[in-house]
């Protein structure tokens, strides 16, 4: 018996009856040789956090487009919080720890350069539309081929909207990605003066807490004590009060707030790159081009200006529209 198979063995034994056990995957996408030390969740892992797409996280907007400053949350920082939290709630309640860890780190591969504004102006660009579950799944499958587990990539899809997850390890980070990142913006938002301590209302505080350890802290217990046989929830009161804070981030910073003033170029920015490389495919770089001989120059386009991080976004708008100066030789 090798280390992977004590491994599968223990899962056995220590897990829940409702975990997802690593023996009992339904595989991946195409054949891929077992490992002798790591179960195939464990390999999903290892197989995202090694990505390109990955490493491009650390560039791209969560909230606050390019901020000045290191300690506003990236769409990175956002990725780990979310593997910690929904780590924690997998081993309370005894669920399948590198399932819900893979599921966390690849969840928002397919994000788009400037967060939400960017996807929402791809989605009105692109004639098939786009959402950044859907492209993360993409991300995984044809991009960068990682060939992984059917549990992982489920879990990609559904941890965001009304898609419903088909293993208790997904269901544990489509709360754990809302918990991150309704907390963590509250509190990029107050380090911005967008909002104050007394901004959130009082109901609210008193059902989640006043901090912002708190209220995770009452979140995460609430999914760990109401959930059961299986079914991962949140008590009534708390799933209420979670989603209208939700709503009053939405209300009060996530729409038409100080933060979002600079969102009204990315629309610009979005539709420059996308109506460019559309009327002249040949700017495209060479993985780009390879993926024409088998994908539309629609899809193709939405890859390529999707995966880039902010940064590069705006030295390619500048390459492809600002002037250069001229200088005589």
């Amino acid at each position: 018996m090798n280390i992977r198979e004590r491994i599968e063995q223990t899962e056995y034994k220590m897990l829940s009856p409702y975990a997802t056990k690593s023996r009992d995957s339904r595989g991946t996408v195409s054949f891929r040789e077992k490992c002798a030390l790591r179960t195939d969740f464990q390999r999903d892992r290892d197989r995202v956090i090694h990505s390109k797409a990955f490493r491009r996280l650390k560039h791209k907007t969560q909230v606050f487009i390019t901020p000045e400053g290191d300690h506003y949350r990236t769409r990175l920082t956002h990725t780990l919080e979310v593997s910690q939290i929904g780590r924690t709630i997998a081993r309370s309640l005894m669920l399948n720890e590198d399932l819900t860890e893979a599921i966390a780190l690849a969840h928002d591969l397919g994000h788009t350069p400037f967060g939400h504004a960017g996807e929402a102006a791809l989605n009105a660009l692109s004639p098939r539309g786009f959402r950044h579950n859907e492209q993360s799944l993409r991300v995984v499958d044809v991009l960068e081929e990682l060939n992984l587990t059917h549990e992982v990539r489920d879990g990609i899809v559904a941890h965001t909207g009304d898609a419903k997850p088909n293993t208790p390890e997904a269901a544990v980070i489509k709360f754990a990605d809302k918990i991150a990142y309704i907390n963590h913006d509250i509190d990029d938002a107050m380090r911005a003066k967008i909002l104050l301590p007394h901004s959130i209302p009082k109901r609210l505080i008193e059902v989640l807490g006043e901090k912002h350890g708190d209220r995770i802290n009452t979140m995460v217990h609430n999914v760990v004590e109401n959930s059961e046989d299986g079914v991962v929830k949140m008590s009534a009161e708390v799933l209420e009060a979670t989603l209208e804070l939700r709503q009053f981030m939405f209300d009060n910073v996530y729409v038409d707030s100080k933060a979002k003033t600079e969102e009204k170029k990315v629309l610009g920015i979005m539709e420059g790159l996308y109506g460019s490389f559309m009327k002249n495919p040949h700017l495209l770089p060479a993985p780009s081009q390879a993926l024409l001989q088998k994908h539309s120059l629609e899809e193709t386009v939405c890859d390529y200006v999707a995966g880039m991080t902010d940064r590069f976004a705006i030295y390619m708008y500048n390459e492809l529209f600002v002037p250069k100066s001229w200088h005589k030789l």
